[in-house]
């Protein structure tokens, strides 16, 4: 699944992949807030919180 940064643009997989890309960029590069970007998905995350927003 994949997961949109509302700061940047990235785009990253989610923390049930092996890559956890979009996790890894949150904490890496210090952007927080993502969206999901699956179809009937309408959700954002904040990793500092770590709690939906």
């Amino acid at each position: 699944h994949l997961r949109l940064c509302l700061t940047c643009g990235h785009v990253g997989c989610c923390d049930s992949s092996p890559g956890k890309h979009a996790s890894a960029h949150a904490h890496a590069i210090g952007h927080p807030i993502v969206q999901s970007m699956e179809p009937g998905e309408d959700w954002r995350w904040c990793y500092v919180d770590q709690n939906f927003v």
